[in-house]
């Protein structure tokens, strides 16, 4: 604002009031496709995790993928902060709880459902993201997205119901992942300003680490696999093979999540909702080049639903973004 003010006064307003909606819109488009390119990579964790179930417990995954996550992000935050490391807050606590038993429970519904399946299910995120960012953080929710979130829901349930019969309650997995993911989202749009984005992602990676070695420790939730010899609550002794794979789900997790928190420094979190859609995308391609999966048409009309409730809203929310 005050660069603003400033080079209004040094051209008379004139340059700047033209130049300046045009600026707000390419920062908006800047954060549009960095969420994408971080939707589009986030499925490949997934994929890489869905192969770990078969040896690892869900909690295990996500720990070794907060551990790795943080472990890669640690020299690149020293060195952007000239050697200096930010002190962690309470704020990095409560989005690595919120993320942490996100991919807890996402990764739980790999264990059972099919890659493009759980996606599917997950995507109750993004309508539980539009209300928060209407009820909570007051940002401006037309009624053309409230209605996007009733139809997002009606093929939500078209999804749910034929894969609650295959599956049973392993089906509500990505549901309890997408309403955590949702609240760390809305978080890191309220908290996300007092961070650099590497330094934010970093410190949550920790805090996720930490909290989920915790719930390893106590034995809370989690399950093993029928084949695995445990050797503590939710711990099973990972073979040579399965490291590189954890490596990669870290290193994927690192770069989404740094993508993902640019993006909402550069637009709200009811615009960036939709672009979350693209992830069924990736999942449904990824699902059948690599699993063999092709989800039914029930799922596949559910899934269209949802992701055309979202996408439908988007010229909309960028022009009401700009305007504001």
């Amino acid at each position: 604002m005050a660069d603003r003010a400033c080079a209004e006064l040094a051209s008379g307003g004139g340059l700047m009031n033209l130049a300046a909606p045009q600026h707000h819109r390419r920062e908006i488009e800047l954060g549009m496709l960095l969420m994408t390119i971080a939707m589009l990579l986030f499925p490949i964790s997934d994929a890489l995790a869905k192969f770990l179930t078969a040896e690892l417990t869900p909690v295990q995954i996500g720990a070794a993928r907060f551990l790795f996550q943080s472990l890669l992000l640690l020299p690149v935050v020293l060195v952007y902060k000239g050697g200096r490391l930010p002190p962690p807050g309470v704020r990095h606590l409560a989005l690595g709880t919120l993320i942490g038993l996100a991919v807890i429970f996402l990764f739980s519904g790999l264990q059972y459902l099919p890659l493009a399946n759980n996606t599917a299910l997950f995507f109750i995120e993004p309508l539980l993201l539009t209300l928060i960012s209407a009820v909570a953080l007051r940002e401006p929710v037309t009624l053309r997205q409230w209605l996007a979130v009733v139809i997002g829901l009606v093929g939500a349930l078209i999804v749910l119901r034929p894969n609650w019969a295959a599956y049973g309650p392993a089906a509500i997995f990505p549901v309890a992942a997408g309403a955590f993911f949702a609240g760390f989202l809305a978080l890191t749009r309220v908290v996300g300003g007092r961070d650099d984005a590497l330094t934010l992602a970093f410190w949550t990676g920790v805090a996720a680490t930490l909290v989920l070695l915790l719930i390893m420790g106590v034995g809370l939730i989690g399950q093993e696999p029928a084949s695995a010899r445990p050797i503590a609550p939710l711990m099973v002794v990972p073979s040579l093979g399965v490291w590189p794979l954890l490596l990669g789900v870290g290193a994927i997790a690192a770069a989404t999540n740094v993508l993902t928190a640019l993006a909402l420094r550069r637009a709200g979190a009811g615009v960036l909702a939709p672009f979350q859609y693209l992830e069924i995308l990736s999942a449904t391609l990824l699902g059948w080049l690599i699993f063999s999966e092709i989800p039914d048409l029930i799922t596949g009309l559910g899934a269209t639903i949802i992701v055309g409730s979202g996408l439908g809203c988007v010229p909309e929310l960028l022009e009401n973004t700009i305007n504001a």
